[in-house]
């Protein structure tokens, strides 16, 4: 028998629903916090990022290329900044938020209370890895959360060109000693992320496992989850966000542009720059960037 079209429909729905169960779209922005927004700004520029935007109430700022966007937050909120950089939050697209938000609290998430003030969305978020948060956002196409939240700065340009096609490509975590499964199960069940088979890898550090995210391929990406090596400590209390990936077309020409803003790569003996990727080094004592060849759809 022969299913009609809306059977047929119905079909492709449900397949979507059981491999993207939240409508995941991509990475809306990645927050960095520290002491010294000023520094970590300068180092954003010399990527290739522009600062675009202030919020009307905190001390935090946004900095965009591309569909790239980098949010730098200074504002103390009761908590503790240094002046070395870390990564606060990753904020991701999904169809309904507040539907994904009430999902993942189904799956075992841990809500994060907000404080809203005058003027400021109520963006649904849980806690992440370590003292990180994820947020959930489904504004951003024509009318974004930065539209409310943040001013722009006047006489530049919202919407600055990608340097060599830079995008999203995924971030990489540090977790503790035999984890993995407990992480690949996180991401799994609260976001449908599937994990690639072993001989699969991108760039230039193959470790650890890779996961990728359910979202169609333009807009996909990868979180690699990464162990101690061999005979190190237990390192669960230092679980982080550890650096962003950033896909490109042609890692070397993007490595020479940057080259030229001064952006400096390493080069040793098990590091080095090559067409499947590239690593800068450290700013600030913290922020290095990994540029992975990805040709996007």
């Amino acid at each position: 028998m022969t299913p009609t079209l809306e059977a047929a429909g119905a079909d492709r729905e449900a397949l979507f629903e059981a491999s993207n169960p939240i409508g995941l779209d991509g990475i809306e922005f990645i927050e960095y916090a520290c002491a010294k927004p000023q520094a970590l700004g300068q180092v954003l520029e010399t990527m290739g990022f522009r600062l675009i935007a202030r919020h009307r109430s905190r001390e935090v700022t946004l900095y965009r290329q591309g569909d790239i966007n980098i949010i730098v937050n200074a504002h103390t909120n009761g908590r503790e900044l240094t002046d070395k950089p870390v990564i606060a939050a990753i904020a991701l697209r999904v169809r309904d938020a507040a539907a994904a938000y009430r999902r993942a609290l189904e799956h075992g998430a841990w809500a994060v209370p907000t404080r809203v003030e005058v003027m400021e969305l109520n963006i649904p978020v849980i806690h992440g890895v370590g003292n990180s948060r994820i947020y959930f956002v489904d504004r951003y196409d024509k009318f974004s959360i930065y539209d409310v939240d943040f001013t722009p700065i006047p006489m530049v340009d919202q919407h600055p060109p990608a340097l060599a096609g830079l995008h999203f490509f995924g971030a990489v975590q540090y977790i503790g000693n035999d984890r993995t499964e407990d992480w690949t199960e996180f991401y799994r069940e609260l976001f449908g992320f599937a994990d690639l088979p072993a001989e699969q890898r991108f760039g230039i550090l193959p470790k650890g496992r890779i996961l990728r995210s359910p979202c169609a391929a333009r807009s996909r990406f990868y979180i690699q989850l990464i162990e101690p090596e061999a005979g190190v400590l237990d390192v669960e209390d230092d679980e982080a966000l550890q650096r962003i990936g950033l896909g490109c077309a042609d890692v070397l020409a993007a490595v020479a542009e940057l080259g030229q803003r001064g952006v400096e790569f390493i080069e040793s003996r098990s590091v080095h720059v090559e067409t499947r990727g590239a690593l800068t080094r450290t700013w600030l004592g913290s922020v290095s960037f990994e540029l992975v060849h990805n040709q996007r759809a």
